[in-house]
């Protein structure tokens, strides 16, 4: 599970990735290209930017300040002539108005004169109009003879087209214009004066945000250009425009600008200090304290940023941009000849990038430590965004790194998060399995370190620990239920303790019994001597405990313990539900014998072969050989001296030992002497007695 939960995670990360809707996908590369070309327009010197050739950029801003000097918006059409006479008089490449001037004017003596005959239907009035100052008329001379461009909006709900500058097409360009049945034009006496004519409209993306200008759009299907691309064309005094097929170019006199087939100019961010810089009011202009020299020459855009003209947008450089200073930032664009435009190759690329980070993310959660792998993952993800910065700077192509790095993010954390998830189940179990059984350092060992342990099953060298408690079956019988099971919580509780003290594993508690094992399921150093020296501790409580009043009263009977050495098969055992780390081989079987020895042999512990040929020697007392179920040859089985027997005792019992082949009569008179002297050790009493019973049975069986 833990091998196979985060490449299905992240599968189906990137699977729904790759579902999401192709808006979504739009709205993430738009946000990627804001920050790509923030930091090319960053990074890109000045001096790159645009040709020193070029014609500087002014922008006569129409702001609150005008507003509040020569009166609130609309202004009368002589105050806008008055404007545009100014700045034609010093003589500019071009001048663009970003205002649309669709109705007649309204406030001028001869509009109003029109006006008022229409209503009192008198002919005079209307006569007199044409001796009355014309707004539109002085606006339309204004621009007469001038480098005007006027513009226009696209509308829907109309028909039909207007005038236009040749469009010449070369080979077969694939053109998916932003277009419309119809548009809303100047008045035609406007637009019979003026040089060009250009779109005012400007798409917003689905979040709103003004990123692109049309180059050229579609108006009852005629191509028609820009107020931009309209703007730098009369400038440079062309008479037409051609587009190219192959490669996809757009020209107009000495200019080439890379072209999309959807016609949109992407907007190259522009610093607010160098919008500032080419900006002039309009009241400053009117009152003479602009210099109106700086117009020679210049491309001149006249628009407002004050809200009551309407042209406030949001883009990727503030939410209020005035739509002139867009314009503007356009026409400069074209004229360093910059069209960002996506880099080569189909919508198919832009996912295998989803997919090859997200399964670059796997790989780094799977193979590195956590922070190594975040550190891997943002590595990569920088070098994603260095390259797509480095292909703006250089070949003004458009990459989104965005995506891709979302998806790698989102790849890693949910990899980590389902690793973490599966990794925290799997230390709930190995806890739950395990931390009843064994020291919290042991558990805690497993838990870093899953490795260690083969749950699976396993051949290795353990030692096998049984106790029991003598005639349990008559304590239950006589003893009072809730006094029985409050006595054996307290007896296995510490016995428990006890083992894991000693670096051994509580197996599991049958009836009265205790399994323990040693060197299982971790290694553990000297586990022979370990388990002996549990034995020990386990034996000398076990006595002290039983007098006490709560046990005394039941009868609590001696704890024997069998204890043998060997290789045994150890694993997981049972039901898919209930598993169970146990043990299964002759050296288990045989520490259940030999604990059940203790009862003929009169010892407390008996120890196997196995365990007792890796002690020291000198620690254990001999008790002579046994007969073990399933085993044919006889066994010889040790129990660890008896703290309080003296030396001597000590080699008068070895002296009796060595005599039990030669003289079996004079070794036992020997232990019936020895038992004598310490009547609280049975072993020497039953070492006479089976020397005795020879003559019926060899060695008591087990």
């Amino acid at each position: 599970m833990p091998v196979a939960a985060r490449p299905v995670a992240v599968a189906v990360l990137v699977a729904a990735c790759l579902l999401l809707p192709i808006s979504w996908y739009d709205g993430f590369r738009e946000t990627a290209f804001d920050f790509v070309l923030a930091a090319d327009a960053r990074l890109r010197p000045a001096a790159r930017s645009q040709d020193p050739k070029d014609p500087r950029i002014i922008v006569v801003d129409i702001d609150r300040r005008s507003l509040e000097a020569l009166g609130p918006w609309p202004w009368p059409r002589a105050t806008i002539a008055t404007l545009i006479e100014t700045i034609a008089a010093a003589k500019p490449a071009a001048m663009a108005i970003d205002v649309l001037f669709a109705e007649p004017d309204s406030q001028s003596p001869a509009a109003l004169a029109r006006r008022l005959g229409a209503l009192t239907a008198r002919s005079e009035l209307t006569s007199l109009a044409g001796t009355l100052v014309d707004g539109d008329e002085l606006l339309a001379q204004a621009g007469n003879g001038s480098p005007l461009v006027l513009g226009f909006l696209l509308d829907p709900e109309r028909s039909g087209s207007l005038r236009q500058a040749p469009v010449v097409m070369r080979g077969t360009p694939s053109l998916e214009l932003w277009s419309a049945a119809g548009a809303v034009a100047p008045l035609p006496m406007l637009t019979e004066k003026a040089g060009g004519l250009g779109a005012l409209s400007l798409p917003a993306n689905r979040d709103g945000i003004v990123r692109y200008v049309p180059l050229l759009v579609g108006v009852g299907g005629r191509v028609l250009p820009g107020l931009a691309l309209e703007t730098v064309r009369i400038s440079r005094g062309a008479s037409a425009y051609v587009v190219q097929s192959e490669p996809p170019i757009l020209a107009t006199a000495d200019l080439r600008l890379p072209f999309a087939p959807h016609g949109l100019l992407r907007l190259v961010p522009v610093a607010p200090e160098t919008r500032a810089a080419r900006t002039i009011s309009a009241i400053d202009l009117l009152t003479r304290k602009a210099d109106a020299g700086k117009f020679a020459g210049a491309v001149v855009l006249v628009g407002g940023s004050a809200p009551e003209l309407g042209g406030l947008r949001a883009t990727a450089t503030g939410p209020l941009t005035p739509s002139v200073q867009i314009h503007a930032d356009a026409v400069q664009q074209i004229l360093s000849g910059r069209s960002p435009r996506l880099a080569g190759g189909s919508p198919m690329v832009q996912q295998l990038l989803v997919i090859a980070f997200g399964a670059l993310a796997l790989v780094a959660s799977a193979s590195l430590p956590p922070v190594l792998g975040a550190l891997a993952v943002v590595a990569t993800v920088l070098l994603a965004w260095a390259s797509a910065i480095g292909g703006s700077l250089l070949a003004d192509r458009l990459v989104d790194p965005l995506t891709p790095s979302v998806a790698a993010a989102a790849a890693f954390v949910v990899a980590v998060v389902t690793s973490f998830a599966v990794t925290r189940r799997r230390e709930v179990l190995v806890r739950r399995r395990f931390e009843q059984h064994l020291a919290p350092a042991v558990v805690r060992r497993i838990v870093e370190q899953p490795e260690l342990v083969k749950l699976s099953g396993e051949s290795r060298e353990v030692t096998a620990l049984f106790t029991d408690v003598e005639e349990f079956t008559a304590m239950t019988h006589r003893a009072d239920p809730e006094q029985l099971v409050a006595v054996l919580d307290v007896y296995f509780e510490e016995i428990a303790g006890i083992i894991v003290k000693h670096g051994g594993m509580v197996d599991k508690i049958v009836g009265d019994a205790v399994h323990a094992l040693f060197n299982a399921p971790l290694d553990l150093d000297d586990h022979p001597r370990r388990a002996v020296a549990c034995a020990v501790a386990i034996s000398s409580w076990a006595q002290s405990y039983r007098a006490q009043p709560e046990p005394s009263a039941i009868g609590f009977g001696r704890t024997r313990i069998g204890i043998e050495t060997g290789r045994v098969i150890v694993g997981d055992v049972g039901l898919s539900s209930k598993l169970d780390y146990t043990a299964y081989g002759d050296a288990v079987n045989a520490a259940a014998r030999f604990e059940a020895a203790n009862k003929q042999l009169g010892s407390a512990i008996c120890i196997g072969p196995g365990t007792a040929a890796r002690c020291d020697a000198g620690t254990l007392r001999p008790l002579g050989a046994i007969s073990v179920h399933g085993r044919d040859e006889q066994l010889a089985v040790f129990e660890p001296w008896p703290a309080d027997a003296s030396p001597d005792w000590r080699e008068r019992y070895l002296a009796a030992f060595e005599l039990m082949d030669r003289d079996p009569a004079r070794a036992a008179d020997l232990f019936e002497t020895l038992a004598s002297e310490r009547t609280r050790d049975p072993v020497a009493h039953q070492m006479a007695e089976r020397i005795r019973a020879r003559p019926l049975s060899s060695e008591a069986p087990a």
